[in-house]
């Protein structure tokens, strides 16, 4: 399994103190809200293992936001499902990264947003393709993003059993799919996704 090193650091050190990593999970998703998260690292204090979340276990993921809550600087924002509707996904997440740095203690002196695109706000900002698994910051935004998101939907799996979120966290799985074939959709699906659409004009005759 591949590990950022410590030289990754430069793309942060290289813009000054306080430059935040930016990234999201929950864009592909039938269900449930899009989350982003903006992380702050401290040079001389960061856990060794940050990866593209993507790579790691889910008791990795954990492990390592229970370390980055020690020693960094975290900001976290969510965009509701009936925002991704009323928005539609692309907005919704670029909101969901905009309320991550706002809810920064300090407002960022750069940003690193995973990506090719990111919001339009006041920051100077790098988008970087595939940041996750090249800079440090915006790896460790991913793994917090990631926990969050995962911890909601098993949340609301445990409301909604039927659908599989536990483990599928909403995405386009068989299981989901039996789901809501069956039991149609709840109100924590994206109802402008066109799966979830197609159930809802099907159950409507």
């Amino acid at each position: 399994m591949a590990t950022l090193s410590t030289p990754c650091l430069t793309r942060e050190t290289r813009h000054g103190p306080r430059c935040a990593g930016v990234d999201e999970a929950g864009r592909g998703p039938l269900a449930g809200p899009v989350v982003a998260a903006a992380v702050v690292l401290d040079p001389d204090c960061y856990p060794e293992g940050l990866n593209d979340s993507k790579v790691l276990t889910a008791a990795r993921r954990e492990a390592l936001l229970a370390m980055l809550s020690d020693c960094a600087e975290i900001g976290v924002g969510i965009a509701s499902v009936e925002e991704v509707d009323h928005l539609n996904i692309y907005w919704a997440t670029m909101l969901a990264m905009e309320r991550a740095v706002a809810a920064l203690k300090l407002a960022p002196r750069h940003v690193l947003v995973d990506g090719n695109r990111s919001p339009k706000w006041g920051h100077a900002t790098t988008t970087v393709v595939g940041g996750d698994a090249l800079c440090l910051s915006i790896a460790a935004a991913s793994i917090v993003a990631k926990v969050t998101r995962d911890r909601v939907m098993a949340e609301l799996a445990a409301e909604h059993p039927h659908y599989g979120w536990a483990t599928n966290m909403g995405y386009s799985t068989r299981e989901h799919f039996a789901g809501l074939a069956r039991h149609g959709a709840t109100a924590h699906h994206r109802y402008s996704f066109a799966p979830v659409a197609a159930v809802m004009q099907s159950a409507r005759g």
